[in-house]
């Protein structure tokens, strides 16, 4: 694994923690737990993102494309999953402004991931 993808990782993961702290204290209806719950899925599921990547990156140029979408392709799913599972437990205290904010990490995520992986791409066959 690239020590600057772990850590590009991990400074968005502390970024987006500091700011659930403080929308914890400015905004108390934001659901907390939700929202670091998938700070930390998306998290874990950009390093296996990375580790899918990295094993394709030697192979044809197609390989690594189908392997960052494979990557973006799974967040997304994990992230409607989790969505659907909230909506069904809550489904009379639903906070809809919290719902799009899991929306806003995965963009975060896969914005991040996806251009440190071109990167990393780029380097590779330079």
């Amino acid at each position: 694994m690239k020590k600057g993808f772990v850590s590009a990782i991990l400074i968005v993961f502390i970024a987006l923690s500091a700011l659930f702290f403080g929308l914890r204290q400015a905004a108390p209806e934001y659901s907390f737990s939700l929202l670091m719950g998938a700070n930390v899925l998306m998290a874990v599921l950009s390093l296996i993102g990375h580790g899918l990547v990295m094993k394709q990156i030697s192979s044809r140029p197609q390989a690594f494309v189908r392997g960052v979408y494979s990557s973006s392709f799974l967040k997304l799913m994990v992230c409607i999953a989790g969505i659907l599972i909230y909506v069904l437990v809550n489904k009379p205290n639903v906070h809809k402004p919290s719902l799009f904010m899991l929306f806003g990490i995965y963009a975060i995520y896969s914005i991040v991931e996806t251009w440190l992986l071109s990167k990393i791409a780029r380097e590779t066959k330079g």
